[in-house]
């Protein structure tokens, strides 16, 4: 199905996530940098802590592993919340600078907050992609879904996709995303793109948590139509950052994504007009005596040089000894005309 925001391949989204270090000034550098780095849209994530997890003294759950150990979650939702407050301000400032922008809603009552927004498009987080519960209440929305599927079983984003369905959502894009933050290469499988294209028969694309642009580029070499990135300020430490885009490099990322876009998108076998220029170095038939009209070609008398210039060596083993029609002098080349005898 044709997407009215999704309108490019490949799509770049730049994710802004906790990045602005709570400050609101960094969120709009944020938009500014991925306009100038060429993103096609900007995302934000909604949500509060209290919308994420209970408080602290209520849930004594510390992270034990990887980027954010031994955080709470309730405080690590805190320091990374995007406050609710900024969302119209950042909505307007984006269409201002005519970049597009969406969210990740995390509860339903991030979605009505979207909706009186008139966010165009939800993109679900891994970890909320079998909350079945906000996948109804986004998909009554009628509005496209992005859904990311880290962590997840076939069978899960098969049961995701029927809610989504059901519920009224036509267009969805499932995001193959490996759920470590950042993601090490062994940690991959790109082959999965395929699959869940086949199996599921979407538009897929792939949300990028690895350092580098390396793999969001063989990921559209598979196929990957959507590619979501983090973005960060150079000289800001946040809790994303570590696996983050710089600011300086967006350019270059969107750069490598077109380019490898772009040795896919013909799917019919073709060579480039600048490359056809240097059929000249291929070989032609030159005499290498003098040749009288009636003479058979034998290699004692023809042989391929470059450049082609005449008679392509390709029908040198058809015209031995045929006879030459005409009269042709030492060091010239065979003409184009003899492709007839």
């Amino acid at each position: 199905m044709k997407n009215k925001f999704i309108n490019l391949k490949p799509f770049f989204i730049a994710e802004i996530s906790g990045n602005h270090g709570g400050n609101i000034s960094n969120a709009k550098k944020l938009i500014d940098a991925a306009k100038h780095g060429g993103a096609d849209a900007v995302k934000l994530q909604t949500y509060t802590p209290d919308m994420m997890t209970l408080k602290p003294n209520e849930n004594k759950y510390k992270i034990k592993h990887g980027l954010w150990k031994n955080l709470d979650l309730w405080n690590l939702y805190k320091k990374a919340q995007t406050p609710i407050s900024w969302h119209k301000e950042l909505f307007n400032y984006a269409r201002k600078k005519k970049i597009k922008i969406f969210s990740s809603p995390f509860s339903e009552q991030a979605v009505d907050i979207l909706e009186s927004l008139n966010c165009e498009v939800y993109k679900v987080s891994s970890f909320e992609m079998n909350d079945l519960n906000l996948i109804k209440k986004i998909a009554k929305t009628k509005k496209p879904m992005i859904i990311s599927t880290g962590l997840a079983s076939l069978k899960e984003i098969n049961l995701t996709l029927k809610v989504a369905k059901k519920y009224g959502c036509k267009d969805i894009t499932l995001l193959y995303c490996v759920s470590n933050y950042p993601s090490n290469l062994k940690d991959f499988n790109l082959n999965n793109l395929e699959i869940i294209k086949k199996k599921f028969n979407t538009r897929v694309g792939f949300s990028d948590h690895s350092i580098g642009s390396a793999l969001s580029c063989m990921a559209i070499i598979k196929g990957a139509e959507v590619i979501e990135k983090h973005i960060c300020l150079k000289n800001i430490k946040a809790v994303d950052s570590k696996f983050s885009l710089k600011e300086n490099d967006i350019r270059s990322f969107s750069d490598d994504i077109k380019n490898a876009y772009c040795l896919i998108k013909n799917k019919t076998f073709t060579r480039s007009k600048e490359e056809l220029k240097n059929k000249i170095f291929r070989r032609s038939i030159f005499a290498i005596t003098d040749i009288k009209k009636g003479t058979k070609f034998t290699k004692k008398n023809i042989k391929t040089f470059r450049p082609a210039i005449g008679l392509s060596s390709s029908h040198f083993l058809r015209i031995l000894n045929k006879k030459s029609p005409y009269n042709i002098i030492k060091g010239q080349p065979l003409s184009s005309r003899l492709k007839k005898i």
